[in-house]
Formats: C-alpha cells, sequence, structure tokens
C-alpha cells in the first residue's frame, strides 16, 4: 500500500513540473519530428487530437495563430486542464482544495 502511495505522489509530481518544463523548452520544440498519432500512422487519417500537443506548445509561448494552426481545439483544452493541474498542485503540497473545487472535481 505504501508504494501505491509513493507512486500517486511521483505521478501528481509530474503533472505539477510537466507546465513548467513546457514553459521552459523553446516553442518549436515539438514542430519537427514523426508524429505519433496511430491514426496518422496506421491509417493516414488525422484525428481531432492531433497536433494538440503543438498547438498548446504555441499556445503557452502565447503564439496565438501557430496554435490556431495546429489545431483549434487547444483553445478549449487548455483552460479545461488547468483545474486538474490546479488539484495535482494541492495534493503534492497536502493542501484541502477549495469548496469550490471540491464541488466540481
Amino acid at each position: 500500500m505504501k508504494i501505491r502511495k509513493y507512486l500517486s505522489y511521483i505521478f501528481y509530481f509530474i503533472i505539477m513540473i510537466a507546465p513548467i518544463v513546457l514553459v521552459i523548452l523553446p516553442v518549436d520544440h515539438f514542430d519537427k519530428g514523426q508524429t505519433m498519432c496511430l491514426s496518422v500512422l496506421l491509417l493516414d487519417i488525422e484525428c481531432y487530437a492531433c497536433g494538440m500537443t503543438r498547438a498548446i506548445m504555441h499556445l503557452i509561448h502565447f503564439d496565438i495563430a501557430g496554435a490556431w494552426g495546429f489545431n483549434k481545439l487547444a483553445f478549449l483544452v487548455l483552460p479545461l486542464l488547468f483545474p486538474f493541474w490546479l488539484k495535482s498542485v494541492f495534493i503534492v503540497f497536502n493542501k484541502k482544495l477549495p469548496v469550490l473545487m471540491e464541488k466540481y472535481m
């Protein structure tokens, strides 16, 4: 049981530092290279999430036009990811979630 607890803390810690690492990396870090999307690799068809990582990376660096070009859904996904990231920060630091967040998460 202790191992499971430590693994969950490691998982939450990784989620907590991921946005910081993405801000430190250059904006075009993920723009080059082979795609990892299985629908593109196997079927040569783009899915709704194709380009999401690159779009969010550009959005984090305030490159709105670049983000829009990679995936328009990033403008919805990034704000929706923020509460989950904030929840992981509270869990890592053993703080109680605010009542408003607790109600919806």
